[in-house]
């Protein structure tokens, strides 16, 4: 009894070594989910009435960071600094402002080759990281974005082309329109930079911006822009100046069914300075989230000013602690 008994012992161990996972095999660890980013999560974006939407037609608010002149500040366009501000502050969306007159700009002396390098790299680490780009043609000085019409409609043509089959672009082709610029000035440049975009671009989305430093959208709402889809309106603000009758402009525009996205803020006074009012840049994120509108923070820079997300000491271009922010830079982070 006691032999089949061994016997049986044994065979119960054979079968045990037979079917056993070996140790190393049993101690590797599942693979990773692949990260999914912003542009893999939503696609392609596109306007579907008022509303900024992803390929599947849900809408979809970006949250995003704009540099401060490229043409200035090029150390921040780096794939480092990027996905910072994607892993750490949940930013879905880049803005390259490339001034056209101020700071060795496009139309005034600064490098093209250069500057169009910049926003290369740009557009290429934001699409490796799946992260959504604004090519901006930051217009400030120059007031009319008639005044250089020519390169404008010369520089996006070449854009368009280049960058058609990237997923995460979009153009802003006037940053702020000022001084006695009227919205009937801003339509033609516009109708003249659109029809360069869309002769390459049939489908990424362009910004346009309105007149009074891109406030007043409810002007727009008036008369906009026919004959072409994925267009949205820029509208700007700096809250420790724009308040209550400002955020009724833009519902007024929205009630009327046009397209707003906020391609700049600031919780500074409208000079990029000053003091700063958290309280009033928290009722104006409150209002944007309630209507799905997206919005842009300016900027990101070390410049010793109250609208720079960095404080001036920082030398930094990545990995960011609170030490690095300035109290606008901290709130910002904290709101996303």
């Amino acid at each position: 009894m006691k032999t089949y008994f061994k016997k049986f012992l044994c065979i119960l161990l054979a079968l045990s070594l037979a079917f056993s996972i070996p140790a190393e095999i049993a101690a590797a660890p599942a693979k990773s989910a692949k990260r999914q980013t912003p542009l893999s999560k939503n696609g392609r974006l596109k306007v579907k009435k008022a509303s900024l939407v992803n390929s599947k037609g849900k809408p979809v608010i970006l949250k995003g960071v704009s540099t401060h002149g490229i043409n200035w500040f090029p150390e921040y366009v780096n794939p480092d600094t990027f996905k910072t501000l994607r892993d750490k502050w949940n930013v879905n969306c880049i803005r390259l402002a490339m001034y056209t007159e101020d700071y060795n700009g496009y139309c005034s002396g600064g490098s093209k080759k250069e500057l169009k390098s910049l926003i290369d790299k740009g557009v290429k680490y934001a699409a490796e990281l799946g992260m959504y780009v604004i090519i901006d043609w930051h217009i400030l000085n120059d007031s009319n974005p008639n005044k250089h019409k020519k390169q404008a409609v010369s520089f996006f043509k070449e854009m368009a082309k280049k960058y058609r089959k990237n997923k995460n672009v979009m153009y802003e082709i006037c940053n702020e329109p000022n001084g006695n610029t009227r919205w009937k000035d801003i339509k033609s440049y516009a109708k003249s930079v659109i029809k360069a975009i869309r002769t390459y671009d049939k489908k990424n989305v362009i910004l346009v911006g309105t007149p009074t430093w891109s406030q007043d959208v409810d002007t727009a709402a008036d008369s906009p822009i026919k004959g072409y889809s994925n267009l949205m309106y820029s509208f700007h603000f700096y809250a420790a100046t724009h308040k209550d009758s400002y955020r009724s402009k833009v519902d007024k525009a929205v009630k009327k069914g046009l397209p707003v996205f906020v391609s700049e803020f600031g919780i500074s006074e409208s000079s990029g300075n000053g003091k700063i009012n958290k309280s009033e840049a928290n009722k104006w994120i409150k209002f944007l989230k309630k209507r799905k509108i997206s919005f842009v923070c300016w900027n990101l820079s070390n410049k010793n000013e109250s609208c720079a997300l960095l404080k001036s000491s920082c030398k930094k271009t990545k990995g960011f602690k609170s030490s690095d922010l300035s109290a606008a830079g901290k709130w910002f982070k904290k709101v996303l």
